[in-house]
């Protein structure tokens, strides 16, 4: 555990009492502050209680003598739609307000630090997609480079359920937009910026409010490397920006999997499969992709860009980035291949939720029976219109078919409604040769508790049919 530093003797309140809310509760008790407890689900203020935490109605204005800061967790708004009123007291009161990732890096670094040979490092990865996987590839990649390797934030574990870190540790943590938006602090050494899409507007009142947050990292944030995906013109903006030398571009490195990259900085891209690095004008380095089962598509070529970026600069040579890429086997539900049964693949992408992921899974294969729908978001899966000829047939699941339908024009539409009915229709349908894909393009909270809910059903309703 990382202990908060800065708070000893002070009252500190926490709102949100999740893994990372209960995570900052126990890291501020650790370095000598006295937290305040609150959370609006009964369930969790017990779990705190059963803590010996103090837990008090943040909703009374009794609650809050004494108490210099919240600590939010990143599900609750703090802005748009609109504030949490316990964030709206806390601004009353004068009360500042943070998150555990402003808690970890006002906190991470130590006087210990002087001693180390080999000063510890800090990655951080954000995009609309494929920030787990980034994230995972990169820890993936420097598992064998004799340092601690710990993964946190989005990914394994709450960023302050961490250890202090020891010479030569390199944390790498996956940050969504909610994370980075309200953190008072911000000190990455590599952060990293795979793709822009729409996603979580209402929480960011639009995508302008969306890039800024994500924008947050690098320009507050001033890493000393800035790994930027330029594919759209959110990143080739955010680039520029950064750009510091004219000439070599420093300190970013730009990625890209729409087009060649051969400038005079230093960039990595991945084109028909082959992810190049060119620096100074010349090409460095070049990998065959195309033969890596665990990062199928151009999405996963995209992520792979990023990773080969932050490990470059950490200083992993190419040669080794290639030979760990060929045994990476990748993320549970995002572009996972279950198995090939009877020369059918089945594929698990439930972490698609989005137009834009799901469009990149599409991508990814051909002879796709997909298994699509869920709670659909703004704008339906009409904007995938132009991949449906990938399509022998779509199987629509959730509780609102009738929306999605209207959207596949020309597609052959069975109406399923639930996972496995849509597995075992697609499984009578297959032919060799066929993928069946789950990628939902919609959020699964019509049917599920989470993405992963819905993917482990996919996953034992395909193995139940096929070891039948």
């Amino acid at each position: 555990m990382i202990p908060v530093r800065g708070y000893k003797g002070c009252k500190v309140a926490v709102l949100g009492l999740g893994r990372s809310g209960l995570t900052a509760a126990r890291a501020l008790r650790a370095g000598g502050a006295i937290p305040i407890v609150w959370d609006d689900n009964e369930k969790s203020r017990i779990a705190a209680d059963a803590e010996d935490f103090i837990i008090l109605d943040l909703n009374k204005e009794t609650s809050w003598q004494d108490i210099v800061c919240l600590i939010v967790s990143p599900g609750i708004p703090h802005l748009y739609p609109s504030p949490h009123p316990i964030v709206s007291k806390a601004w009353q009161n004068g009360v500042v307000v943070d998150n555990d990732i402003g808690l970890f890096f006002r906190s991470f670094a130590t006087q210990e630090w002087d001693n180390f040979e080999v000063m510890p490092k800090v990655i951080c990865v954000t995009g609309s997609n494929g920030k787990s996987t980034t994230t995972a590839l990169i820890a993936h990649l420097l598992a064998d480079s004799n340092r601690e390797i710990v993964m946190a934030g989005n990914i394994g574990r709450g960023v302050l359920d961490i250890p202090p870190a020891r010479d030569g540790t390199i944390v790498i943590l996956e940050l969504s937009s909610y994370q980075i938006d309200l953190a008072r602090a911000l000190a990455p050494d590599i952060a990293v910026f795979i793709n822009l899409s729409p996603d979580h507007l209402d929480r960011h009142n639009g995508m302008g409010g969306y890039f800024s947050a994500k924008r947050r990292l690098f320009i507050d944030g001033n890493p000393d490397r800035a790994i930027i995906g330029v594919d759209e013109i959110e990143g080739q903006f955010l680039a520029n920006q950064l750009r510091q030398d004219a000439k070599s571009g420093d300190p970013v490195i730009s990625i890209s999997v729409n087009k060649k990259l051969q400038k005079n900085d230093w960039s990595i891209f991945a084109k028909k499969g082959f992810l190049a690095e060119w620096r100074k004008g010349r090409q460095i380095a070049s990998i065959d992709l195309r033969s890596m089962l665990g990062l199928p598509g151009e999405h996963n070529h995209q992520n792979a860009c990023s990773a080969y970026a932050a490990c470059r600069s950490i200083g992993l040579a190419p040669r080794l980035i290639e030979e760990r890429f060929k045994t990476y086997v990748g993320l549970p539900h995002r572009c996972q291949i279950v198995g090939t049964f009877n020369g059918v693949m089945y594929v698990n992408d439930s972490k698609a939720t989005n137009v834009d992921s799901a469009r990149k899974a599409l991508q990814a294969f051909k002879n796709i029976l997909w298994i699509v729908g869920g709670e659909p978001k703004e704008g339906g899966v009409l904007p995938l219109k132009p991949y449906f000829e990938r399509v022998k047939k779509a199987y629509l699941i959730g509780s609102k078919v009738s929306e999605l339908e209207k959207d596949f024009s020309g597609v052959d539409v069975v109406i399923a409604k639930t996972v496995s009915e849509a597995v075992r229709l697609a499984s009578l349908d297959a032919e060799k040769d066929d993928v069946v894909l789950l990628a939902p393009a919609c959020a699964s909270f019509d049917q599920y508790e989470n993405f992963e809910k819905r993917g482990d059903d996919f996953i034992n309703n395909v193995m139940l049919i096929n070891n039948d």
